[in-house]
């Protein structure tokens, strides 16, 4: 088990140290103007195949270290020719890139079976489907319920919204404070949820006198309430079940 998780850590690490340390800017425009034509690209490529070699220190694998600069460079090139640098892309880009480390992981550790029986132990497991469900839940359905009880007050705030704040900032503000007091709550960091609430007052009615109404921080500290107390309510109930 050791030794398999060392050889995914060592695969890990080389892709990262391959894409975010030692990928000049210069590189990655150079790429993006010239495409399959960039020299750069297959010197990126390569050095993905000959760190990932090196670092699973063992020089009989060279064939991994092939695999992996040959699969590097076939999405690299997909993503240039998608003529997007968005973030969907980006994590695309990295789910495929991680999807072969995978791949490769399974194939140097013979460990086919033991992911299969992984799933399966994760799909018969009340405790980790409530979690999933519970993260799921407090991240789609929760904002949906949200924004369907303070839609009375929304035409009353929609101009000093719009005018005052970033668009779609508000329901990711939710998304992640929801995520992070579920995850307090789990781990049983409750105190933190405090900090948190007192954090996001703070900064609401900082910079009230020059930016935002009464109407506009009511607004929101009403969907900030809601959102704490549905996801409280539900990370309560998840660990009664699961814990």
């Amino acid at each position: 088990m050791e030794n398999s998780l060392l050889i995914l850590l060592q695969l890990l690490m080389a892709h990262i140290v391959t894409d975010f340390v030692f990928q000049p800017t210069s590189w990655v425009i150079d790429k993006r103007e010239k495409k399959a034509a960039s020299k750069y690209l297959y010197f990126h490529c390569a050095l993905a195949g000959v760190l990932s070699w090196l670092f699973l220190l063992d020089l009989s694998l060279w064939y991994i270290g092939l695999f992996i600069a040959i699969t590097h460079f076939a999405i690299d090139l997909w993503k240039l020719n998608y003529n997007r640098d968005d973030l969907k892309i980006f994590l695309l880009d990295q789910f495929f890139h991680l999807m072969t480390i995978l791949a490769a992981w399974l194939f140097l550790t013979n460990n086919f079976i033991g992911v299969h029986e992984a799933i399966y132990d994760f799909l018969s497991s009340a405790k980790w489907l409530a979690i999933i469900m519970a993260y799921l839940i407090i991240i789609f359905p929760a904002g949906f319920l949200i924004g369907k009880a303070t839609e009375r007050w929304q035409s009353e705030v929609e101009h000093d919204l719009r005018k005052n704040s970033l668009q779609s900032a508000g329901r990711y503000i939710g998304i992640f404070e929801r995520i992070l007091v579920l995850t307090f709550i789990l781990t049983s960091n409750l105190s933190a949820i405090g900090f948190l609430i007192a954090a996001k007052s703070i900064l609401r009615f900082s910079d009230q006198s020059e930016t935002a109404a009464r109407k506009q921080t009511e607004y929101v500290l009403i969907g900030t309430l809601m959102s704490f107390s549905i996801t409280i309510l539900i990370g309560l109930l998840v660990r009664h079940i699961a814990f």
